[in-house]
């Protein structure tokens, strides 16, 4: 039995205007994601816990079968892992992210854009390791990651505080949003240092003069400790393998004890290589029992408020990923495949927030006996099952036991 997790980063949402009232998941055509729908089990779920954040790093601990309320610690130490960086037991990892100020039309600063223009790998490597430079040593350190996503740890240092993700405040004063609470005032202070070696750097001159947004700040968030998570192989005896472009979600599959896939022209954004992605998670089961397939896109645009983006985003997932998984499952004699996002990310917000999600599991044995119901994968026909799980978490015990315990 090969099992494979399709999650498509951020695809749930509200009805939008220029969809005709329709979500970018009624709106665009997705026709392997609707056949999972139809052939499968479909339901509605909810991946984050009352009381915690609507993030991917809660909502993908849910979707990976791990209780947000017992495992998570924090987002950032699960960044950590994935780039290979080891906490010590009382070090704190903070998200750092290179972004884009701006003074608004009252002339507060104001958060431009949470991705400084999605900026380069190579470009930020250069300036996170300028900054370290200036400011690592002793109880710091600072670590390059994928584009504008990037690692600050501090040794020994304060985890309670209140810190803001930027993606939540685009277009926002940001004085309200700065990080409160005990040892606030060195971060705040951090953050100082860092805009004044970034104002002068030879990267952020030259995307000036290209019209590209300079990184003109960090922006430090989703601070804690490392975390300790039982690996699939510990729970269910299964070996496998995680194909995503960003250090959050190859985190949480390596705290998992999966093996991470690097695929070329994978980005994390947009124009990430989707077939890339299938092709090399396909060649992954020959070797392994599980497979867990990340893609960004639709999360992106939804950040982005951008719906033809969005549905572009969904058309290309279901097409380049979920069809290619399907084709490349025909000689395959035994599998199943769960389809969900980790968080709604509505276009209307640019954000995310605790809506249930919709859910899909199909197998094999359901596509042979090819007993088709009318639903799409969209969040009207999940919900017109009725089928609801409260905590997502639940699924995964479900999904590795077969879709017979949903009837």
């Amino acid at each position: 039995m090969k099992y494979i997790v399709l999650q498509g980063d951020g695809m749930a949402d509200w009805p939008v205007a220029k969809l005709g009232n329709k979500t970018p998941l009624e709106y665009a055509r997705t026709p392997n994601m609707d056949r999972i729908a139809s052939l499968g089990v479909l339901g509605l779920t909810y991946t984050i816990p009352e009381g915690y954040p609507p993030g991917s790093d809660v909502g993908t601990m849910s979707l990976l079968g791990y209780d947000p309320r017992r495992y998570h610690t924090g987002r950032s130490p699960i960044e950590a892992a994935s780039m290979g960086v080891v906490l010590g037991p009382r070090d704190i990892a903070f998200r750092c992210n290179l972004v884009t100020l701006a003074v608004g039309a009252d002339g507060e600063e104001i958060m431009d854009d949470f991705a400084a223009g999605h900026i380069p790998s190579a470009d930020a490597a250069e300036l996170i390791h300028a900054i370290d430079a200036e400011l690592g040593g002793g109880d710091l350190s600072f670590y390059p990651g994928v584009s504008y996503r990037h690692l600050m740890v501090w040794h020994e240092g304060k985890e309670q505080l209140q810190t803001t993700p930027p993606h939540d405040i685009t277009g926002r004063p940001i004085a309200d949003y700065l990080p409160q609470g005990e040892g606030a005032e060195r971060l705040c202070l951090i953050m100082a240092k860092a805009r004044e070696i970034l104002a002068t750097h030879p990267i952020n001159l030259r995307r000036q003069r290209e019209g590209h947004k300079p990184a003109s700040s960090i922006w430090l968030w989703g601070q804690g400790r490392r975390p300790a998570l039982p690996t699939l192989q510990e729970r269910f005896g299964l070996s496998g393998s995680v194909v995503a472009a960003v250090d959050l979600v190859r985190g949480i599959g390596t705290l998992a004890g999966l093996e991470v896939i690097n695929v070329p022209g994978a980005t994390g954004f947009l124009d990430t290589n989707y077939r890339g992605k299938a092709e090399y998670g396909l060649a992954s089961l020959r070797h392994k029992d599980f497979l867990f397939l990340h893609v960004e896109a639709p999360d992106e645009a939804g950040h982005m408020g951008d719906a033809e983006k969005k549905v572009e985003a969904l058309e290309n997932f279901d097409e380049k990923v979920v069809g290619t998984i399907l084709a490349g499952l025909c000689d395959c004699p035994a599998w199943r495949i769960l389809l969900m996002p980790d968080h709604a990310t509505p276009l209307a917000l640019k954000t995310h927030v605790a809506d249930p999600v919709p859910f899909a599991i199909v197998s094999s044995e359901d596509m042979r006996r090819g007993e088709a119901k009318p639903l799409g994968y969209n969040e009207a026909s999940a919900r017109a099952t009725g089928l609801v799980v409260p905590e997502a978490w639940r699924i995964m015990e479900r999904f590795i036991r077969g879709t017979s315990v949903f009837a």
